[in-house]
Formats: structure tokens, C-alpha cells, sequence
């Protein structure tokens, strides 16, 4: 294809009926002769075989015709000069295709000048002289000239013997670059089929003819702006050296380089190129994962994934995000919004607030909290209509009317906008909060979304939230999460790294370091495993935060071979509306096996477990916490375990099949277990022999059940004589419950190791 329709480049010479004034009789260059008014040279309008063409006698040794126009040449540029000859009467010359070369600085030398001659060998016939110019060594190219000429006179000269008339024909110039580019560079370009790159203009078509003709070779995107109305797919690789435009609606599909960096080079913008290739991620079936590549985006603004997106607010396929960064620049886009509002609650209507005065303010998935609100309670939708609101998790005492705070964080990733999300993957992510903005905000619904060996680095207000049951079955797996309050005290931290409302996740191998709490479990079935999470300060005798909270007091969990650090687990059931026991399952189903909990620096009060009904009536239904190791560093704790009694206390009385044994303590003064074996030495003669186990049970819990009395040695009566009777034993003595009466049938002394229990094992 001519350049001079592509480029709007003008390669062909003027027409010999446009003036003879316009051709050179020397190199071509402004101030040689021309052939107007020349004697020997004439204008013939209407020879039989040309048309119009030039007559000249030969009357030089070489004579030369040169355009004084230039002809344009850069370096991959390849063209073809053509001139039609014949001879009319005297002697028989040579002709062939000669330039001039030149750039801004002159002649350009060292370079072949001239093409391949032809001898004319009789008179009347027609012959062709051509000769192809181009910047490379190709086979087929005559004149070589590189990249230095940036123009040229093109011509004929006539060679040989003086005195013949010859006729030429007008000179033709053609670009043939794709004679020896397009087949053996590996792309075409979308200007040879239309594309025009003005901003403006509609290249859509352009685009896609490209790519229906590259066959296997890339399409290359030069320098410009092209404007794509309507949905461009390319099967072919692209390269991006210009960038396009497209409505917010439409989508470029890059099936062979479908990568953040080509989004990047193709929109021009890191953040507007995320966002396109997200759209395309979600409505592309050539590609479940989005590669970053290991790419930096700077964010200003929270990316809302489903707006980028567009046309779809559910999504059930599996979709991967993976390799790259997102950073969060200083920007007032990060600002929490916070609303208050005054809005009722009723047990009857567990998870609505109505008649929420101002609701259309109150924007989803914001932080709700007022009194009788546990943790990690947010919106997960509006009815503006009916002026209500659906919460993420009862309220626990909150009945009647109050005034409520709504906080709505920033989220470098917010999926809120969908309704519903399935199987999201985020991989190898590196989510650069700098307490500017928080993490990730997951769909309110969906299931199986899953993080995995990703940085949360210092959110300013959460890591993960979850505003509705989307967090079904999430898995969280090798990721690290590092607070933005690591300088304060234990007690002043507010952030929290993530927060699960239902049921089913894996949370594995994550490393957390000094947030106010790794996070709040809401729903049961949960498992964790190989965490280390630390939540240290450098007070001396300092205030320690909850790790893990578990919300759900029958929450079928596992705590398995983990580093609790500096933190405790917190078991409650803060999100039930009517959190009084009333015939439903009460604590349990929690084991809580090998373990490492270690602390520093704490006062003696400090526990590792805690468990804190808010409601009357609540007991130990199933909890085992067995084969941990507890180290207390720089001073002793008390104990390990406590019943924090704000809102209630525990029924003892009720306790059943709680285990707690083959644990190591160091640094803790009271060790605990259940089944509890202690020795009772009884120096003088008696009838009941009383052993307190107060203290010695999880939970200063009571002396409900007695599973052992062994006899270490001789038991004897007044008379030195042995007791050979069998004792038996009266339980729950004392005014704590706690003692156990071993009653013998005579008076007698000795030694024996009563194993007792705190619990029913049903």
C-alpha cells in the first residue's frame, strides 16, 4: 500500500505535463539547471505508448533527469522507482533508476546511487527500468542506503553513446516495504487497514481487520490516540506504542496478551487500565486470571471492581487476580464517611434496623456501632424506601430506639457492588494500605473467596471485611498482615485484619502483627492453623487485646498449632439478639490443641482464653483445650484461662465434657486441668478426708465428679492396722463447690491421689 495514502507521504515525482520546470538536469537540488527551455528536451502530449512524456536527445555522457521534488525516506522504508523508456532514431543508449540521497546536513555519500541498466536494443519498444531503494541489505533491493538519507531526487540516467532521442514515460514511486517487512517482521499495523488514531475517529473496524489478517504475528498500535466505539477482541498479540479510547461499556479483550501491562500501555493510565482489564477478566472466557506482571498501581481512589465491571452485579465463576500491587497514594478519597442516625431495633427482627432516620446517606457496608452493638456489625444493605436497614449480625442489647454511628472505610478493592460473588481469587497481592486507606471489601454474598500469599500493609482501618455471608467458606492462606498502629500500646489500637460473619473458613500459615485484633469470627466450622499472630507492646505489666473472636458459642471450630502472641482468644456470643441461654446449644464444640501462647511484660491478670457470655444461664458444652505450650516472659501470670463476668457468668453446674490436659505451663502459678489428679495426705486418723480442688479446674470451675481414689501405700486406722475397705466420695462440699469428701468406713490415715472431674461427660 502506498505511502502516500498511509502516511500522507508524497513519494511519486510530479508528472512530466505539470512543467518541465519541475525536473533537474543535474542531481536535482535547488539551483541546477532544469529541462525548460532546453533545445534538446521538449513536452510530447500524446505519444501513442505514454501519453504525455519527456522527449530528450542525448547529448551528454551521462545524462541526467532528476525531480526536484523530494521524495521522503526513513529507515524501514522500502520503495520501488519504475520509468518506461523507448528509443526513437540515432543511436541506441542505456538507461537506469538513479537519486540523489540527502538529509538536513546535505548529500548523503558512500551509498549506491544508481540501479541495474538496461540496454535499449531496438527502436519502438517499450522497455521498464526499475531499481527498489531501501534502508536494509534484502535480497532484491538494489540501492542500499541505511538510516542516514532522509530524502531524494529521484530520476533516470541515460548512459552509452550520444546522440539517440529517447522518450520517457512519467516515473512512478510505490512503497513495496511490504515485500520485505511484512513477511518476515512479526507484526502488522493497524494504520495499513484503516486506523486512523485521531481521538476521534471510529478505528473499531480498523482494529479487527488487523488482527483478521495478522496470522500469528502481532498487530502493532503506533503512536497516536484511536478511538474504539464498540467491543474490540483480538485474537492476535498487540503492541501498544499509541493508546485508545473506548465508552465506559465497552471492552478491548486481549486473548493472547491478556496481562495488566498491556491494559497499562493500551489506556495509557495504571488505574483506568486495571479497571479495563477487570472488565474484561469478568465477561472473557479465554482467561480465569488477571497477571499484574509484578506492576505498581497507584490508586487515589477506592477501585470499585464491580463498576469497572459494569453489566454484571453476580458473578459464579472462578476468577483470579495475581502478581502485582496496589498503592495507595495520599488522597481525601480514603476518608471514611460517618453518619449518624437514629434508627430502632427489635429481637424480633434480628438483622433490621428500621424506621433509620437519613438512610439515604448511610451508605452500604458501614461499620455500625451504638450500644448494645457487638464488633464488626456493618450494613450489608439499604431499603430507602421502607427506611431500613439489613445488617450483617444481630445486636445483642440493643432493643428500642437510639441514635447509631455508620462508618463506611476505604478499601483499595471494594467487591461490595456485586450481589453476589463466587470463587475470587487474590494471589500474591500486595496491598499497600500506608494508613491510608484499608484492604479489601469482599461481596455481601458468594462464597469461596480466597487470599492467598498476599501483604496487607498497614490498613488504615481494616485488612478483610466481610459485610454479609460472602466470607462462606473463605480461605485466607500464607498472607501477612502488618498494622498501622504498631507504634501505639496494646490498648489503643483500633485496626482490625479481618473479620468473618459465616460459616467454613481456613485461615492458614498467616502471619499478623499488632493490629487491636486479628479478627472477629462470626458463623462456626471455622479452622486455624499455623497462624502466628502478635499483639505486643513495650509497656511494662501492659493491657493485652483479643487475637481471635469467636462470636458464635457453638462455633465447631479448631485452634490447632498456632503462635498466640502477646493476645488471647476471646469466646462470646455478642451477635445473638437474645443472648440469654434459653434450650439452644450454649459454648462449645471449640478445640483448642497444640498451641504455643506466650506473653511479656503483662500483669499477673493476664489470661490466653477467655470466655464471655453476654447473657444469663450460659455453661461448658463441649470445649477441649489440650497439648499447648503456655510461657509467661519477664513475671508470672496468674492463670491461663477466666470467665469474663461484665454482662454474666457461667453456670458451673451445667459444665459437660470439657477436657484440658497434657498442657505445659511456665511462668503460670496455678496450673489447671480437667480430668484434675491431686495427692491428699490425711497425717492424723479420720472418718472423711477433705480435698479442696479450688483453683486447680479450668475456670475455678466445681468438683462435680470423682473418677479415681487410689491408695499410694498403706491406709491405716487408729490401731496401726490396715483400712482395707473401699472409701467412697461426696462431691460439690463446701460453700464453693469445689471439695470432695472422701469417707472412709472407720477412722483411719494415709495417702491417696483422687482424680477428679468439673464436668459430666455427657
Amino acid at each position: 500500500m502506498n505511502k502516500a495514502v498511509t502516511e500522507g507521504f508524497v513519494l511519486t515525482p510530479p508528472a512530466f505535463d505539470q512543467g518541465l520546470a519541475n525536473w533537474s538536469r543535474g542531481d536535482g537540488t535547488s539551483g541546477t539547471a532544469t529541462y525548460d527551455g532546453d533545445p534538446n528536451a521538449a513536452f510530447v502530449a500524446a505519444d501513442q505508448d505514454f501519453a504525455g512524456c519527456l522527449e530528450v536527445l542525448k547529448n551528454e555522457d551521462t545524462q541526467k533527469i532528476r525531480a526536484f521534488a523530494d521524495m521522503p525516506f526513513e529507515p524501514g522504508c522500502y520503495v520501488e522507482v519504475r520509468a518506461r523508456v523507448k528509443a526513437l532514431s540515432g543511436n541506441l543508449p542505456s538507461v537506469r533508476i538513479a537519486a540523489w540521497a540527502g538529509n538536513g546536513s546535505g548529500a548523503v555519500t558512500g551509498i549506491p546511487l544508481t540501479g541495474p541498466s538496461v540496454a535499449l536494443a531496438e527502436y519502438g519498444t517499450v522497455y521498464e527500468v526499475r531499481a527498489i531503494i531501501g534502508s536494509g541489505n534484502r535480497s532484491g533491493v538494489d540501492m542500499v542506503w541505511g538510516t542516514a538519507p532522509t530524502l531524494a531526487h529521484v530520476g533516470v540516467d541515460l548512459t552509452g553513446t550520444n546522440g539517440g532521442l529517447i522518450r520517457i514515460d512519467d516515473i512512478e514511486v510505490e512503497d513495496v516495504t511490504s515485500y520485505f517487512l511484512r513477511g518476515m517482521m512479526d507484526w502488522v499495523d493497524v494504520r495499513d487497514y484503516g486506523a486512523i488514531g485521531d481521538g476521534v475517529t471510529d478505528d473499531s473496524a480498523a482494529f479487527e481487520l488487523a488482527d483478521s489478517v495478522a496470522n500469528g504475528r502481532d498487530v502493532l498500535v503506533p503512536s497516536g490516540v484511536f478511538h474504539l466505539a464498540d467491543h474490540v477482541t483480538f485474537e492476535s498479540k498487540v503492541r501498544f506504542v499509541g493508546t485508545v479510547t473506548m465508552p465506559a461499556d465497552k471492552r478491548l479483550a486481549l486473548t493472547r496478551n491478556f496481562d495488566l501491562p498491556s491494559y497499562i500501555d493500551a489506556f495509557g493510565s495504571e488505574l483506568e487500565g486495571f479497571e479495563r482489564a477487570l472488565a474484561t477478566l469478568f465477561n472473557f472466557s479465554d482467561h480465569e486470571s488477571l497477571d499484574m506482571k509484578g506492576r505498581i498501581v497507584e490508586l487515589d481512589r477506592p477501585v470499585d471492581v464491580q463498576a469497572a465491571v459494569g453489566n454484571k452485579d453476580t458473578y459464579a465463576i472462578r476468577r483470579v487476580i495475581r502478581n502485582g500491587q496496589l498503592y495507595a497514594n495520599p488522597s481525601t478519597n480514603w476518608d471514611p464517611d460517618v453518619v449518624t442516625s437514629q434508627a430502632t431495633y427489635s429481637t424480633s427482627n434480628k438483622t433490621t434496623l428500621t424506621n433509620v432516620a437519613n438512610i439515604a446517606n448511610i451508605p452500604d457496608g458501614a461499620l455500625v456501632t451504638g450500644l448494645g452493638v457487638g464488633r464488626e456489625v456493618y450494613v450489608t444493605s439499604r431499603n430507602v424506601g421502607a427506611g431500613t436497614l439489613t445488617l450483617s449480625a444481630p445486636l445483642f442489647d440493643a432493643a428500642g430506639t437510639q441514635v447509631y454511628t455508620f462508618t463506611r472505610f476505604k478499601y483499595l478493592l471494594d467487591l461490595s457492588g456485586f450481589a453476589s460473588l463466587d470463587r475470587f481469587v487474590l494471589s500474591n497481592i500486595d496491598f499497600q494500605c500506608n494508613g491510608e486507606a484499608s484492604g479489601v471489601m469482599i461481596a455481601p454474598a458468594g462464597g469461596i473467596t480466597h487470599f492467598r500469599d498476599c501483604f496487607f500493609t498497614k490498613p488504615a482501618n481494616r485488612g478483610i471485611t466481610s459485610t454479609g455471608k460472602g466470607c462462606q467458606g473463605m480461605l485466607v492462606d500464607r498472607c501477612q498482615f502488618l498494622s498501622n498502629e504498631q507504634p501505639l500500646r496494646a490498648q489503643d489500637r483500633e485496626t482490625i485484619a479481618m473479620n468473618v460473619n459465616a460459616n467454613d473458613t481456613k485461615i492458614r500459615d498467616n502471619r499478623v502483627v499488632r493490629f487491636a485484633h486479628f479478627g472477629v469470627w462470626g458463623g462456626s466450622g471455622h479452622m486455624f492453623m499455623g497462624n502466628h499472630w502478635f499483639q505486643g507492646d513495650n509497656e511494662t505489666d501492659g493491657i493485652r487485646q483479643a487475637g481471635i473472636v469467636l462470636t458464635d458459642p457453638n462455633c465447631k471450630t479448631t485452634i490447632t498449632a498456632n503462635y498466640i502472641d502477646n493476645s488471647f482468644v476471646e469466646w462470646t456470643n455478642e451477635h445473638d439478639e437474645a443472648p440469654e441461654q434459653n434450650n439452644e446449644f450454649s459454648f462449645g464444640a471449640l478445640t483448642v490443641t497444640g498451641n504455643i501462647f506466650t506473653v511479656n511484660d503483662v500483669a499477673p491478670w493476664f489470661r490466653w482464653f477467655v470466655i464471655k457470655p453476654v447473657g444469663a444461664g450460659h455453661f461448658i458444652q463441649g470445649l477441649n483445650i489440650s497439648g499447648n505450650t503456655f510461657k509467661a516472659i519477664n513475671g508470672n501470670i496468674d492463670r491461663v484461662e477466666y470467665v469474663d463476668t461484665t454482662y454474666a457468668d457461667l453456670d458451673m453446674g451445667r459444665t459437660r465434657n470439657l477436657i484440658m490436659e497434657g498442657n505445659t505451663f511456665n511462668g503460670v502459678s496455678q496450673f489447671v486441668s480437667n480430668p484434675c489428679m491431686l495427692q491428699l495426705d490425711q497425717n492424723s486418723t479420720a472418718g472423711a478426708w477433705t480435698m479442696d480442688f479450688a483453683g486447680d479446674f479450668p475456670f475455678n470451675g466445681r468438683a462435680r465428679n470423682v473418677v479415681a481414689v487410689t491408695a499410694e501405700g498403706e491406709i491405716t486406722n487408729n490401731s496401726g492396722n490396715r483400712v482395707t475397705a473401699m472409701p467412697y466420695v461426696r462431691v460439690e462440699q463446701g460453700a464453693a463447690k469445689t471439695e470432695v469428701d472422701v469417707v472412709w468406713p472407720e477412722a483411719c490415715e494415709g495417702r491417696v491421689q483422687v482424680t477428679a472431674r468439673m464436668d459430666n461427660a455427657t
